[in-house]
């Protein structure tokens, strides 16, 4: 073997490196020269690099990186009724992060070979991909394909929104490559994982797993995850348990991606086919009147959890809330079309203001509106309950007869419904019979404030008009929860009465009230009694002592019965959304048929007590009250044009 030549070697080495440093220089010179003849294109040059340096050092600094780990803001609650029963989902479904490296091989890999294929090979950006999507794009002409790789889908679904410009998809790019900086393959396709969308609100493969296979991620089989990996694309249209057979056509393509990329051999793919998914998580309503009242008021049910699901526990009596569900669809598709009744609400609480039963119309799911807590309607004359606690606050007594003569107020002068101005009654029989006049009479002898603050202490918010007569007859809007609550004060004996929809603490003292006076308290059991057994509510006696006034506005526009029996205090209304009059409908109609329909299966079933409290007894009357109705009595028996002459 010839000796090694290092001279020439040498030689030819060093002409080499001066071939290099003079095609180096001279490139130096050129751009030095472009630099001097064209300064405004190295100024733009210079203000593009800096632009991309401030970027990415926005990102750095305004994107935190534990983003995409993060809990939902609204996790989702399961509202459980008082039975312990689940009765609606809210919110989205998300479990823990995954950690790829525990989860088997195949399952990353199905992700890998249906939505990025060069993941492990690119900086973020598959400008291969970006290059085959805009010749298939522009020989289509329309967008078909897409070039967004896993980290820049990470990029939008933790940072971005999902608006489509040009903007929003420089700032994808530009936090995918700072992403790939910050993070290793495994923990950009980690978060990914964790926080992509499964449909039915899914969100991350720990959540898919779980909600449609009833396993964690960690076992799933290799057909499992095909179906969760074809998903993504269109997580509706997708949805292995409503269409199981484009879902398990799209899993079969993730399978033949899988064998073309090496991932699994054509052996593996075959024995995976045929994998069916069901929904493991009990199938729930979203919304409903109920849950959509009581969601606010489980706000902090969420402050202890992170991930998973909440179960929270509610007032409402699943029992019950079918039987009033019933009852109004019940009434409303055997009388409504003939009477013009469009819609209900139904409103049922225990006297301390706990709610059991909601309806706020005929149809949730055609509206959602909530007529039992969100309508704002008149309550016709069942705010005479106001009007005749002020009386009894001024010294009324339910015996105490009253002028029914004709009475004007400032212009205004109220007509009964069925006639008979001019009929001296008792308060309880005015009451009975829903006078207008005598009301109307009451309200101008008490005074307009003393009725107002009568009914604020029974928990009316709704504004009320104190100079205004018409009040007297329940002109002024309030809310059938409102006016319910109002009602369940008189059966509570303690006002005001707050209504809830989520189970008290144990321990937990009740919101502050005051006890109403014992003599007014049976003053109005007696008047609310003599409405159902010989007045206007006789169609709500339910065969135990109820108590009750109904409520009736002009022209038939709204339709109320309140009231409460054994341990339960029930609000109907019925009327239509667009303030339309109804065929004839009052108060003692439709809505105490509702009521007793609803109130009598509920204590057939056991749900409502009987007779539980004792009738309110007033204390026995002192020798001077005995002496003021021995008055009264022989005031009464003074003609009357006589006492119209003293103003009597």
């Amino acid at each position: 073997m010839a000796d090694f030549d290092w001279r020439a070697w040498t030689v030819k080495a060093r002409h080499v490196a001066l071939t290099v440093v003079a095609f180096v220089a001279a490139r130096v010179r050129g751009v030095v020269a472009f630099v001097r003849r064209h300064p405004r294109w190295m100024a733009a040059l210079g203000f593009v690099l800096v632009v991309l340096l401030a970027a990415f050092v926005w990102v750095g600094v305004s994107l935190p990186l534990s983003r995409s780990l993060e809990p939902l803001p609204s996790p989702a609650v399961v509202l459980l009724d008082a039975q312990g029963k689940p009765f609606a989902r809210r919110g989205a479904y998300k479990e823990a992060p995954v950690v790829v490296a525990d989860l088997p091989a195949y399952v990353p890999d199905a992700f890998i070979a249906i939505e990025d294929r060069r993941f492990r090979h690119h900086f973020g950006l598959d400008l291969w991909g970006m290059g085959r999507a805009a010749a298939v794009n522009i020989k289509a002409g329309e967008a078909r394909e897409g070039a967004s790789t896993i980290t820049q889908q990470l990029a939008k679904n933790a940072f971005l929104s999902n608006e489509r410009t040009l903007r929003r998809k420089a700032q994808e790019a530009v936090i995918a490559i700072w992403l790939e900086l910050r993070l290793s393959k495994d923990e950009i396709l980690a978060r990914y994982l964790s926080s992509i969308y499964f449909g039915d609100g899914v969100y991350g493969l720990g959540a898919a797993s779980r909600h449609y296979f009833g396993r964690p991620p960690e076992t799933l089989t290799l057909g499992q995850a095909a179906i969760l990996a074809g998903m993504v694309n269109a997580p509706s249209r997708l949805d292995p348990v409503d269409n199981p057979k484009a879902a398990a056509a799209r899993a079969n393509l993730v399978l033949a991606d899988m064998v073309e990329t090496k991932a699994i051999t054509p052996q593996q793919a075959a024995a995976a086919h045929g994998a069916r998914a069901r929904a493991v998580r009990a199938s729930l309503p979203v919304g409903g009147y109920f849950a959509d009242w009581v969601s606010p008021q489980i706000a902090d049910a969420f402050e202890t959890a992170r991930y998973g699901e909440v179960k929270v526990p509610t007032t409402l009596d699943g029992r019950l809330q079918r039987r009033a569900e019933q009852a109004v669809n019940r009434a409303l598709a055997k009388s409504g079309g003939r009477l013009k009744a469009g819609q209900a609400a139904l409103v049922a609480m225990r006297p301390d203001g706990k709610v059991v039963a909601m309806v706020g119309g005929r149809s949730y799911a055609a509206s959602q509106f909530n007529r039992a807590v969100q309508a704002k309607r008149q309550p016709g004359s069942a705010f005479k309950l106001f009007v005749y606690l002020a009386a009894l606050r001024d010294g009324a007594r339910t015996d105490m007869r009253v002028v029914g003569d004709p009475i004007t107020i400032g212009g205004w002068t109220p007509k009964n419904y069925e006639g008979g101005a001019g009929t001296d009654l008792t308060l309880r029989d005015a009451f009975a019979q829903s006078n207008n006049v005598i009301a109307a009479r009451i309200w101008q002898t008490a005074g307009g404030e003393a009725v107002v603050q009568a009914a604020r202490d029974l928990g009316i918010t709704s504004p009320l008009k104190a100079t205004d007569a018409s009040l007297s007859l329940g002109t002024a809007e309030t809310t059938l929860l409102e006016l319910t609550s109002a009602y369940a004060a008189v059966a509570s004996g303690h006002t005001p009465v707050a209504p809830y929809g989520r189970p008290r603490p144990a321990g937990q003292a009740p919101p502050p009230s005051q006890a109403l006076d014992p003599a007014q308290r049976a003053a109005l059991y007696e008047l609310l009694g003599a409405v159902v057994e010989e007045g206007t509510g006789r169609a709500a006696r339910t065969g135990q002592l109820t108590y009750g006034k109904t409520g009736t506005t002009q022209d038939h526009r709204d339709a109320l019965f309140v009231g409460f029996t054994g341990d339960l205090v029930v609000g109907v209304w019925v009327g239509n959304d667009d303030h339309s009059p109804m065929n004839g409908v009052t108060g003692g109609g439709l809505p105490a048929q509702i009521w007793r329909d609803f109130v009598g299966s509920g204590l057939k079933a056991g749900l409502i007590a009987r007779d539980r409290a004792p009738v309110p007894r007033a204390a026995p009357p002192s020798e001077d009250d005995e002496v003021g109705r021995d008055i009264d009595r022989a005031v009464d028996g003074i003609p009357r044009w006589l006492k119209r002459l003293f103003g009597g």
